[in-house]
């Protein structure tokens, strides 16, 4: 099992750049698929990017590739999520989750793959 809590969510101003992290506890984050999505008010949880246990593989929603960037530091058992050129239809609360399973090109982006998720840091974004 393994616990994750996010953070650096703020209020900033369209184009501005804004870094996310979630800390992971139990067991090591190497051992999982990591991901972020995001859930603005009324709207359905929405896949941000993911990235494989190595690294290597990162995959990223239409709407925020080419700005948001995906990495880990496994010896840290920390996510990060760099956002950049932020834009006002990024508002949401941001969560981070774990998937212990094997990586997958066709589902990736499914929120029933993960087992474990953050409770989630708000970012807001005006224009």
């Amino acid at each position: 099992q393994v616990q994750l809590v996010e953070s650096g969510g703020a209020l900033v101003q369209a184009g501005d750049s804004l870094r996310l992290s979630c800390a992971a506890s139990g067991r090591t984050l190497s051992s999982y698929i990591m991901g972020w999505f995001r859930q603005a008010p009324g709207k359905e949880r929405e896949f941000v990017a993911l990235v494989s246990k190595n690294g290597i593989i990162r995959n990223y929603s239409a709407s925020v590739k080419g700005r948001f960037t995906i990495s880990r530091d496994n010896a840290k058992n920390t996510v990060y999520l760099q956002m950049n050129t932020l834009k006002p239809e990024d508002t949401a609360v941001y969560l981070c989750a774990a998937d212990g399973g094997k990586y997958s090109a066709d589902d990736y982006s499914r929120s029933q793959r993960f087992d474990y998720w953050g409770q989630g840091t708000q970012v807001t974004v005006s224009s």
